[in-house]
């Protein structure tokens, strides 16, 4: 599908200290955009409170564009920790135009990390940046080195963090060993952001199911892939 919304945005250089320099990484592309709707991959099995494929109560919600090469780059960037099976993390920024989300910035902040979490740290130069251009904080994404393709306890904590800030946030897990399913774009389910709202445990833990028998989290219906979008990259480790 043709002629979607190009966006022109600035390049700005991030200065950082040690141990790395922050990088701005900008992608262009022609000014007559290719737009297709993410579907779900199709895959064997999945854990008992995610759905795929199943009807999943979100809310009215925008919709949000995410640019063609977001995932691949930001693969890219978490190589070396996938290499040592280590997760890496980060934080999506878009402008609202027309009703509808955006995606044009990737940021990379501090973290901590091991081979099954991912923790973000001084989260205050992150904000600075989605502050400094007037960017939502659309959602987060995130590496599964050596695990399967779904959402962990913890990672349904930090979504249910994004979602009440923006209710359109998505969480993209990215699995490059899981053969049935490389990537998900998830969301909390109404009925899953009501159990988080709720769940004062930290760590890996099990949820309840919602009371209306739902899953906790499910594919996102109203992602589309914009080749017109220019990625910019801030990496601040």
């Amino acid at each position: 599908m043709a002629g979607g919304v190009c966006f022109q945005t600035n390049v700005h250089t991030v200065s950082q200290t040690s141990p790395s320099p922050g990088i701005s990484l900008i992608h262009n592309f022609p000014h007559e955009a290719e737009i297709s709707s993410v579907s779900s991959t199709d895959s064997s099995s999945g854990p008992s409170n995610y759905s795929r494929n199943v009807q999943v109560a979100f809310g009215p919600l925008n919709d949000v564009h995410i640019p063609t090469r977001l995932m691949e780059n930001f693969l890219e960037i978490a190589s070396d920790n996938t290499k040592k099976d280590i997760e890496t993390c980060g934080v999506l920024g878009a402008i609202i135009k027309d009703d509808t989300f955006y995606t044009t910035s990737l940021i990379i902040p501090k973290q901590e990390s091991t081979s099954n979490s991912c923790q973000a740290l001084q989260e205050e130069e992150m904000f600075a940046i989605l502050h400094g251009q007037s960017l939502f904080p659309i959602g987060w994404i995130h590496t599964h080195p050596s695990q399967s393709c779904f959402m962990s306890s913890i990672d349904l904590h930090t979504q249910y963090s994004y979602q009440v800030m923006v209710p359109e946030a998505i969480g993209i897990v990215m699995a490059p060993t899981d053969t049935s399913r490389a990537y998900g774009i998830f969301r909390l389910s109404d009925g899953g952001k009501k159990i988080l709202k709720d769940c004062p445990e930290k760590g890996f833990h099990l949820h309840k199911e919602p009371v209306d028998g739902s899953p906790l989290y499910g594919d996102c219906s109203n992602v589309s892939i914009n080749s017109c979008l220019r990625l910019e990259i801030f990496d601040l480790r």
